[in-house]
């Protein structure tokens, strides 16, 4: 089993166990002592985001497994691949900048419309909405940059090559998080039971 395979395994197992095992310590602390019923609507405290691998944890174990990745799908050289590793990081970092500023003003946005606590506020709504635009924009132009400085590591079949590998990764995260939604709902399902 080469170092790839090794890397993939691990994060399917803790994809798989981490939820597991969270909602095990969980319940240790339990039965040790019980905490105090929660306010109605509130969390339990153990069902909180540690008793589950976080979506961004997965995003950034799949971005070093990308890059791991990369040098065997690619069929990159060892001259091309410490300029391709660090402009493929590149554009990880901006698309990760940009979707985590997307998401904060679409957070404020749902907070602006909310039906029951929402203010309505149309300036508020239009500055918002005119940030979103700019995000977009912003983002368009970072990725653009940061795909053509990759590119230039990478000869025209790569290019091609790299487009379908994007593609096949990007299946694969999808596919991971649906499991660790899975496995977070019946570690959940399980406490119910308890």
């Amino acid at each position: 089993m080469n170092t790839r395979s090794i890397l993939l395994a691990g994060v399917l197992a803790l994809v798989s166990a981490g939820p597991l095992a969270a909602g095990q310590r969980a319940a240790g602390r339990l039965q040790a002592q019980p905490p105090p019923a929660p306010a109605p609507g509130q969390p339990r405290p153990d069902e909180g985001p540690a008793t589950a691998i976080s979506a961004g944890q997965i995003q950034r174990w799949f971005e070093a497994f990308t890059v791991l990745q990369a040098q065997e799908a690619l069929q990159l050289s060892e001259a091309q691949y410490g300029r391709f590793v660090t402009r493929l990081k590149a554009l990880q970092d901006a698309r990760r900048k940009h979707q985590l500023a997307r998401n904060q003003i679409m957070g404020d946005l749902r907070r602006l419309t909310n039906p029951q606590t929402g203010s309505n506020d149309e300036a508020a709504l239009t500055e918002r909405l005119k940030a979103l635009r700019e995000e977009d924009d912003r983002a368009a132009v970072d990725v653009k940059k940061a795909y053509e400085g990759l590119d230039e590591t990478l000869d025209i079949r790569q290019q091609a090559r790299f487009r379908f590998f994007e593609e096949r990764m990007e299946q694969q995260k999808l596919e991971l998080l649906m499991k660790t939604r899975q496995n977070a709902r019946a570690v959940a399902r399980g406490r119910g039971k308890t």
